[in-house]
């Protein structure tokens, strides 16, 4: 599978990252339009430089606000589907169409530039490629930095409180600090809550949650080679609690050994994971 053909990272829609995301292009562009004067920014009012850059400020914010508005509709999308590497670039070349059309039509419409509008079009395309394409770069490489350097702490974590603990299951938040451990016997499953985990265990025979601040996708690979699979999107499962496999018309769905959890749901993604701890 080629690298465009894998999952999107989940701190590309983490609500957090898209936030930090969106700033850092904010400033960026404000540092881009009033040192390179794109789009002709400089000749577009006779004003001071100071009243230049509050006024070529707001257009570019306002400019800004269609990665606003298209970033939560990508945090909206993710939360229900799984979008590939691929579609997420043609997402951020939609961005930049968007973009570039606000600015040309701008350009045409409020500062009567005499140019065609196709030509203002590429033109504009060009400028926000840069505007856009240069802090997305540089975030996605930031993000991907400290995902892969929480992980190799959470990593170091684990092996460490593995080599004095037996049948205890660590867990630790996104900042590798260990917030709840369990015996594997007492685990049921995990179930994804926005950016927390919600892990649901027995206690005391009765069945409770731990609220951790932490992602599937990490939890994932923490238990990757175990028996503690996942099985959905949102589901993580202790496959030692599981008693039926059933097949209904919504898909397979899982029932575990306590009377009292619902059933589990297997989505297409994830079957393979489901049969082959099944097989073994």
């Amino acid at each position: 599978m080629s690298y465009i053909q894998k999952q999107l990272p989940e701190f590309l829609y983490d609500k957090r990252d898209i936030v930090r995301l969106i700033i850092f292009t904010s400033l960026f562009a404000l540092v881009f339009i009033n040192i390179y004067s794109p789009f002709g920014a400089d000749r577009w009012f006779d004003v001071t430089e100071l009243e230049f850059l509050t006024y070529s400020s707001l257009v570019i914010l306002t400019g800004v606000l269609v990665v606003v508005i298209s970033r939560v509709v990508m945090y909206y999308v993710c939360r229900k589907h799984t979008l590939l590497i691929w579609q997420y670039l043609v997402w951020i070349f939609a961005e930049i169409g968007l973009m570039a059309l606000f600015y040309a039509i701008f350009q045409k419409a409020v500062l009567k530039d005499p140019r065609y509008f196709l030509d203002l079009f590429e033109l504009s395309a060009k400028n926000t490629a840069l505007v856009l394409l240069l802090p997305y770069s540089v975030m996605w490489l930031y993000f991907s930095w400290r995902d892969k350097k929480n992980e190799i702490e959470r990593l170091a974590g684990l092996q460490a409180f593995s080599d004095n603990t037996r049948d205890m299951i660590p867990f630790y938040d996104e900042k590798s600090v260990l917030k709840f451990s369990i015996k594997k016997e007492n685990l049921l499953y995990l179930e994804s809550t926005e950016n927390y985990v919600s892990i649901c265990y027995l206690n005391k025979g009765k069945v409770s949650k731990y609220l951790l601040r932490d992602t599937m996708k990490r939890m994932e690979e923490n238990f990757a080679g175990s028996d503690i699979i996942r099985c959905h999107r949102s589901y993580i499962v202790n496959f030692d609690k599981v008693k039926v496999i059933r097949k209904d018309r919504d898909g397979l769905r899982l029932e575990l050994d306590t009377p009292s959890v619902p059933d589990i749901p297997v989505s297409k993604t994830y079957i393979e994971n489901v049969m082959h701890a099944f097989t073994n």
